[in-house]
This record gives C-alpha cells, structure tokens and sequence, in this order.
C-alpha cells in the first residue's frame, strides 16, 4: 500500500535531496512540498497524507507549531520532525506538539526510510543520538524524583535476551544506530536488525526508544 508523503522545509536543496531518497521507495508517494508551517497545514488539509517530514526551524509558524495544529485537526496523520538539535528540549517539545518521529538531518537514507514505514504505522521513531540523550535525562530526573536508580544493580537480562541481544541491548542505549552496532560487533547491518526485532518483540515493546526505557527501568543497561 502506497504512503503518501508531505515533505516541508525551507531550504530547497535539503528538499530536493530527501526526495530523490524518497522516489527510488516504490511504497513511497511525494504528493507535495512545502517551505513553511503554514504551507504544511494547508496541503495536509488539501491531501490527507499519511505522514508529513518537518523541519523544526521555519519561518511563520514553525515546525513545533505546525505540528500541534495537525496533531489536533488530523490526528490520522503522523509527523515526523527533522532537525538539527539533539537537544532534549527540542525532542521534548516535538514530542508533546504530537510528532511521532525526530530524526537528525545528519541520518542515512536507510534511516528515513526505517522511520517513515514505522511511523505509518503507528510506531514511534528516534534518531539513535536523540534517544540516547533522551535516557539519559530520563535516568537524571529518576534519580532526582526519587533517588532509586542510582543505586540498581545492572545485570543483564539472560532470562529474556541471549548474551549477543544484551549486547545489541546496551549499544542501542549507547545511542548506536544499526551501523553503528553492525561496526562495533563485526557482524551485518542485517543481522542487527534481526537482533533489533527480536530484542522489541520479547520486551513486548513497539519502538528501540521503549525498549531502552525499559532497560534502564530494570537496570538492564548502564547510561554513561
């Protein structure tokens, strides 16, 4: 089933460049572009498309905005947010407008692709390097709030994962993308994706971000 696709930010090149990625996706269709927030609430009104790729820093209304007012109106279609912050701030605010997705303009066009299919289909998505930031100010605030997570014993879940998923387990809270991991433990970018799916499916989580989440919360993992 093909995927619609909105493709707002005001630089055209950077445009140009994520649609070429975008054509050579037979399941993907660009039905327009935009430069602005408010170009992007008229064209999700005029074609109802399944996810809209936003850049955060627009003039007008910017992405955050845009993203608030198409979360409200048309809460069928999903945003993600393209950025160049990895600030925490940014992905918070982004997240509560009501984007299901944030990626780092720095990604790979795996990446993009990865994130628009999930997206579509009710997923969550987060560049490697956000999340990482992400959980480790989750894990700061934890501590703060109640002073318990610094003091669980981090052990490995080999009742769930086996010893090559832990491993894939704390790369992903390490902030690794798939090459990243694939790199670091000499084995395939999809045999990585292979222990990605594994790892979301035992933890009976949706996206790398809860499964993270859910590794500090166990003490399964260590943010350094």
């Amino acid at each position: 089933m093909t995927k619609k696709i909105i493709l707002i930010d005001d630089h055209v090149l950077f445009r140009e460049g994520v649609r070429r990625i975008l054509d050579f996706e037979k399941s993907f269709d660009v039905v327009a572009e935009g430069s602005d927030g408010d170009q992007a609430i008229e064209l999700v009104q005029k074609y109802k498309p399944d996810v809209v790729l936003m850049d955060i820093n627009m003039p007008h209304i910017n992405g955050v905005q845009a993203t608030k007012k198409i979360f409200h109106a048309y809460p069928d279609v999903h945003v993600i947010i393209l950025s160049i912050h990895d600030d925490e701030n940014y992905v918070t605010h982004a997240l509560k407008s009501g984007a299901q997705g944030y990626l780092l303009k720095e990604m790979d066009s795996e990446a993009l692709i990865d994130a628009i299919k999930i997206v579509s289909d009710g997923g969550a998505y987060l560049h490697p390097k956000v999340t990482h930031n992400l959980v480790k100010e989750f894990q700061r605030l934890s501590e703060v709030k109640d002073g318990g997570l610094e003091d669980i014993e981090h052990r490995k879940p080999l009742h769930l994962l086996t010893r090559r998923e832990c491993e894939v387990l704390q790369l992903l809270a390490d902030g690794k993308s798939n090459r990243g991991i694939s790199e670091t433990l000499f084995i395939s970018e999809k045999t990585v994706k292979n222990h990605v799916s594994n790892i979301l499916q035992k933890m009976n989580v949706n996206d790398r971000t809860q499964a993270v989440v859910q590794a500090i919360r166990n003490g399964w993992v260590e943010v350094i």
